[in-house]
């Protein structure tokens, strides 16, 4: 299916029209609060924001520039992305409450069945204080992929990042990780234990009639630390017992139907793999409920080997459990390049990307049988964690561009 990627020329004059409107605009005003406007990116370039770590976070909604504030309206001619799937899986995406309107919730509609809480499902967002729960964000999201019909994930309901700090105090407000008597720490492990269980209750008895597919923990495997796994305060202060009563939690929570992930990134690294595998192994020789493991896949244009992709799944497949892509995106760069392709993207880079996305689903839908769904983190190129980490500059890891336009990357993944 050939798709034209680029606008006609009435859309791109409107956009060189609004670009120059608002640098003229920004070199004579200033902001509301008095304080002179910042400078002017240039078209393509994004605002700035909180840095963001692996798992595609804090980050948040991130401003385009003028250019791409003209947005064209979404393509009709471009085949939906989750129809063109329909016969091998679930296609999603990473959303925040606010894109549920305007034009990228009419981007969603068009071509995805699946949603995720990029950031109002975390422990900080639904938790801020212990007993307090603050569900209106994470509830537009549940209203609009019921009222579209969409599926749901949730993502997460441990990490050790988004964490709100009452977690790990005692009952007098000290940090539980700073205490050295045995004692206290033994206590401290069981209150610690009975907040989570608390907590995981709460969360899953509201959503576990919307949400299917639940990542009960998330990133807690690290090779360089001891044990190969993460040195967080839940492991410092539990051992591996705060995952087991999370995922216990949430099956006696949400009962039988309820799928239940442990997530990382980086799983296509047989070192982190393999640990994950042990780890899982071990906790499923316990009876802990783990149906699947969620394999992040923040890729760029060179690594991972999409074998290597592949090969992760098939060895959590033989252990019987299920796989889900969640969290997809490609960078332009490779790790520690902190260069800047400039403010467009060269068309040989969009060509390459192409092509290795391209490869990457042939994949997929070659071994549909090894994964039940495949999530993007975000839906077009106008927000993105990557685009402020490691480094501000211009990133472009989706099929959308900043316009909501589709890119040859969308024309690989649907041309089959």
């Amino acid at each position: 299916m050939r798709q034209n990627n680029r606008t006609s020329t009435p859309a791109r004059l409107a956009r060189s029209i609004v670009f120059a409107a608002a640098l003229l605009w920004l070199s004579g005003c200033s902001t509301s609060g008095g304080d002179a406007a910042p400078a002017a990116s240039p078209p393509g370039n994004v605002a700035s924001s909180p840095a963001a770590s692996p798992d595609g976070t804090p980050a948040a909604a991130l401003a385009a520039s003028p250019e791409a504030a003209a947005e064209a309206p979404v393509q009709q001619e471009a085949p939906p992305l989750a129809a063109a799937y329909a016969d091998y899986f679930p296609i999603g995406a990473a959303v925040e409450p606010d894109q549920t309107e305007g034009a990228t919730a009419e981007l969603l509609r068009r071509h995805v069945n699946w949603l995720v809480a990029e950031n109002a499902m975390k422990p900080d967002a639904i938790a801020p204080a212990e007993g307090t729960f603050t569900w209106e964000r994470a509830d537009r999201i549940v209203a609009f992929a019921k009222a579209n019909g969409m599926g749901l994930r949730f993502h997460t309901l441990v990490w050790h990042s988004q964490t709100p700090e009452w977690f790990f105090r005692d009952e007098a407000g000290r940090a539980m990780a700073d205490e050295t008597d045995a004692a206290r720490r033994e206590a401290n492990k069981k209150l610690l234990l009975k907040r989570l269980d608390r907590y995981v209750t709460a969360v899953v008895g509201r959503y576990k009639e919307d949400i299917s597919s639940w990542d009960v923990v998330n990133e807690v495997i690290e090779p360089n630390d001891p044990d190969g796994m993460r040195a967080s305060d839940w492991y410092k202060l539990t051992g591996t017992g705060f995952i087991e009563t999370a995922f216990r939690a949430a099956r006696k929570a949400g009962g039988p139907e309820l799928k239940l992930y442990i997530n990382d990134y980086g799983t296509d690294n047989p070192e982190k793999r393999d640990r994950l595998y042990e780890l899982v192994k071990d906790m499923l020789a316990k009876g802990v409920p783990i149906d699947g493991v969620g394999h992040q896949t923040h890729i760029n244009l060179e690594y991972p080997p999409v074998e290597s992709i592949i090969e992760s799944m098939e060895k959590f497949h033989a252990l019987g459990l299920d796989n889900q892509i969640t969290e997809l995106d490609m960078s332009l760069y490779v790790y520690n390049d902190l260069s800047d392709v400039g403010p467009v993207v060269p068309e040989d880079i969009l060509q390459r990307q192409a092509a290795r996305y391209g490869e990457l689903f042939a994949a997929l839908r070659d071994r549909k049988e090894l994964l039940s769904g495949v999530m993007f983190w975000g839906i077009s190129d106008d927000h993105t964690w990557l685009s402020t980490f490691p480094a501000e500059r211009t990133e472009a890891p989706m099929l959308f561009d900043r316009q909501h336009q589709p890119k040859p990357a969308f024309q690989a993944v649907t041309d089959f």
